[in-house]
């Protein structure tokens, strides 16, 4: 077979080749110099199998063809660069390379960047929708997590004014509703300080007496032991 697949290797890439047996040495390198980027002249070949070592292609007049040594189908030309003034890594080590860095607020500037197209289209951190929808996400969690702990029946507080503020009660619901997503926490209260009578929007969710129900998130809930206050212990008997 005059012309053979052949793999050729140096310290920089890998590629595979159609040489021709009759390709002289020193055509062979010229044709190898701006596949390897070394220069003919520092070329040093040598031809491999299975990884092992054949034989050195040196040594011999630079007319002699390829087809004088041992090669075969998909045999390696291993190429290799003997300049003494080269650096060696230069061109795959990239901490030889000057990196250019443009400032941030002149990389906002620009319109044909990455960041210009994700404005244009609403895409990441500037899809508010979608923004909105992963906060009302972790939200929903949290409220899921924070009802593990409250179960129907249980005498509870609610912060009603950022702490400053409560009213006791007891749980008479706890799951979806259909007037708000998420998971709301039904509450009797004590006193007639709610909104409701265990209804919203039509929808009954638990009864009481007017006035004496809420729906309220279930963060803003501490279940435990709460017993009902006497509102006249402070008066006179």
């Amino acid at each position: 077979m005059s012309i053979l697949n052949v793999y050729v290797t140096s310290e920089n890439n890998s590629t595979e080749l159609r040489l021709s047996k009759a390709s002289t040495i020193d055509n062979l390198k010229i044709k190898l110099e701006p596949i390897t980027g070394i220069s003919a002249g520092f070329q040093q070949l040598e031809l491999h199998h299975d990884g092992a070592f054949v034989c050195s292609l040196e040594g011999h007049p630079q007319e002699t063809m390829l087809g004088a040594f041992p090669i075969e189908e998909y045999w390696t030309v291993h190429v290799i660069d003997t300049n003494p003034s080269r650096v060696k890594g230069q061109f795959n080590d990239v901490s030889l390379v000057q990196k250019f860095e443009l400032p941030d607020e002149e990389y906002e500037k620009r319109t044909d960047s990455v960041l210009a197209f994700k404005k244009r289209n609403n895409l990441g951190r500037f899809n508010d929708a979608a923004s909105d929808a992963s906060a009302t996400s972790l939200q929903n969690r949290a409220f899921e997590e924070a009802a593990k702990s409250i179960k129907l029946g249980d005498r509870c507080e609610v912060d009603v004014g950022g702490g400053s503020l409560k009213r006791r009660g007891t749980v008479r619901f706890i799951g979806l509703t259909e007037f708000q997503a998420g998971i709301w926490v039904g509450v009797q209260y004590d006193e007639p300080l709610g909104k409701n009578d265990g209804s919203m929007q039509g929808v009954r969710y638990f009864s009481c007496a007017p006035k004496y129900g809420s729906f309220v998130r279930p963060d803003k809930i501490q279940a435990g032991d709460f017993p009902e206050e006497d509102l006249f212990s402070d008066e006179d008997m």
